[in-house]
């Protein structure tokens, strides 16, 4: 494991906090430090600044013709928190503009994700549209939309997936937008929908979805945004930014039940509660059972229905964890052998096991990278196929490796980092052939040592609370924006256990050459590192910076990201 940094603070620098923030985003490419202290309202950003003025002015034209003839639209949306969040949005939108609109949301296990021949069969079957809207998929769905085509269906497609080769021809309007979200997508393709139909709707619905677009809508996207991982960066930060303002105004019946039976509610949201508490329950249903229960909680506006389905995806939510947690140990396992076997830990982790529910695959392989620091393919069975989950080091495009043998796999789509893909059982041996190719490419072109990357390294002492207060202006923090990384080395004056099971380290730390008090830095999980700490060592520490508030009175706060002892 290697430790990087960006820019280093020396001791003699007289550097003021705001400048020192301001090096951090030089650090990082950000040239234009006021847009990003400031991120543009998402109420004046338009789908037309993306471009699409064709398109705009076919899905308008086409939504006029549907609504005078009362025909019907459906919304046909993917099941994850991206997806449901943002199905919300659109659906909503176009049903209270008095649309005839029908949601649908895909069976992860029966259909899959995205379209399918299956899916759009019960479409045509069950609602008989005259159009169908996709959300957060479409964009890698040629075929299935040039057969929704054939069946005499209009086709729009939003989607932020990476792009295939082939796109769909077939479609009468594609709005691909890479830089959000899909939630983010439908939320500036629903807000084009509104401002046109407005005009022609009662005050009440004008005031209503006004309400939406600035408060519930945003807040939906925001989550959506973050869910996916996507680089909190240009409209996307705009879009979280503001969102995650807004859920102390929403009125959303579901989301509030939501944060009320998570212990969240009346508290700030930022992208941790959502990462990692909000969008973890609106999963749960999609990778267990039918996420249209999702969509559902999200919707009504009944508090009955709201607390029936929020109790059943908090207990769908517990389920999910027992099961990662049964099969992240299983995984580890195999690694481990197949590691004992072959004498080096392989370059890109392929796993396989009937026993895993495919609602979970992804979770794996996103702990078998963080575990590991490689690209892992995490597989299951099931009806003559193998459907799969990767998730990849931000170093290595997990979905164009795999897009690049799709002659090979029934289809395949996803991000830099994600993505999921579907394989015949028969052509597992081929399939394994290319990925062990692949594996031997990766090691001679990207080095796979772990390295902690802070951005700044600086002087113990300067770690203070004016610098908190400089470095809050910079969140939201996530994927594109992680939260500031320093590393100090110094001097242990003493390390001591905490927690209900001495697994956590406090560590007082100072610098020998500066008169000053020890800096508190907390090291969570650590406590295997215990044995090896003496006081007055030499010490490297990667940390992050935070205020702790305890009884109204707020305390410098740092929690260590990695120890390097003897530094």
């Amino acid at each position: 494991m290697k430790i990087s940094y960006k820019y280093e603070l020396l001791s003699t620098d007289t550097l003021s906090e705001k400048e020192v923030v301001n090096k951090l985003l030089e650090s990082r490419n950000i040239t234009d430090i006021t847009t990003f202290l400031n991120p543009i309202n998402p109420a004046a950003i338009q789908i037309a600044d993306f471009g699409y003025e064709k398109e705009i002015k076919t899905t308008l034209t086409l939504l006029e013709e549907i609504k005078q003839k009362d025909q019907t639209v459906v919304v046909y949306t993917d099941y994850d928190a991206d997806g449901i969040t943002g199905g919300t949005i659109l659906w909503e939108t176009l049903h209270l503009l008095g649309f005839k609109v029908m949601p649908y949301v895909p069976h992860r296990k029966m259909e899959g994700y995205g379209f399918s021949i299956r899916g759009i069969d019960t479409v045509k079957k069950e609602f008989d549209p005259t159009l169908i809207i996709s959300v957060d998929h479409g964009i890698s769905g040629r075929e299935k939309i040039q057969y929704a085509r054939n069946l005499g269906l209009h086709v729009i497609v939003t989607d932020h997936h990476l792009k295939p080769k082939h796109i769909p021809e077939d479609a009468d309007a594609i709005f691909h937008i890479p830089v959000l979200s899909g939630s983010g997508v439908a939320y500036f393709f629903a807000k084009l929908i509104f401002e046109h139909f407005q005009k022609t709707t009662s005050k009440d619905i004008n005031e209503k979805l006004t309400h939406n677009f600035q408060h519930d809508y945003l807040a939906l996207a925001a989550i959506g945004t973050v869910a996916d991982l996507v680089p909190l960066q240009g409209p996307s930060r705009s879009v979280v930014k503001y969102g995650l303002a807004a859920f102390a105004s929403v009125n959303k019946i579901g989301l509030k039940q939501i944060m009320k039976d998570a212990g969240i509610d009346g508290k700030p949201i930022t992208p941790y509660e959502i990462g990692f508490v909000i969008a973890p329950r609106i999963n749960a249903i999609g990778r267990l059972e039918h996420a249209i229960d999702a969509l559902r909680l999200l919707c009504t506006t009944s508090t009955t229905k709201a607390e029936e389905l929020s109790f059943k995806i908090d207990d769908l939510n517990k389920t999910r964890q027992d099961l990662v947690k049964v099969a992240v140990q299983e995984a580890k396992e195999m690694v481990e052998l197949i590691t004992t076997e072959q004498g080096v830990l392989p370059n890109i982790i392929v796993l396989t096991s009937q026993s895993w529910h495919e609602g979970i695959i992804g979770l794996i392989a996103a702990k078998m990278v963080e575990e590991y620091h490689r690209p892992a393919i995490i597989m299951t069975s099931g009806d003559g196929i193998y459907k799969g989950s990767a998730r990849s080091i931000p170093s290595f495009h997990i979905t164009e490796f795999l897009q690049s043998m799709q002659e090979l796999l029934l289809g395949a789509g996803g991000h830099k980092q994600a993505a999921g893909f579907s394989l015949e059982v028969g052509k597992l041996g081929l399939f394994l052939e290319r990925v062990q190719k692949g594996a031997m490419e990766l090691a001679s072109s990207i080095d796979l040592e772990k390295v902690i990357e802070a951005d700044i390294k600086m002087p113990i002492q300067r770690a203070t609370m004016k610098l908190v207060e400089e470095l809050e202006k910079l969140s939201p923090f996530g994927i594109g924006n992680p939260k500031p990384l320093f590393y100090t080395e110094g001097v242990l004056l003493d390390a001591r256990l905490f927690g209900k099971g001495n697994e956590h380290i406090r560590l007082y730390v100072r610098d020998p050459e500066v008169k000053m008090n020890p800096i508190e830095i907390l090291a969570f999980s650590h406590a295997d590192i215990f044995p090896t700490l003496k006081p007055h060592m030499k010490l490297g520490v990667v940390y992050t910076l935070d205020k702790n508030i305890w009884m109204g009175k707020e305390r410098l706060q740092a929690i260590c990201n990695h120890i390097v002892v003897n530094a």
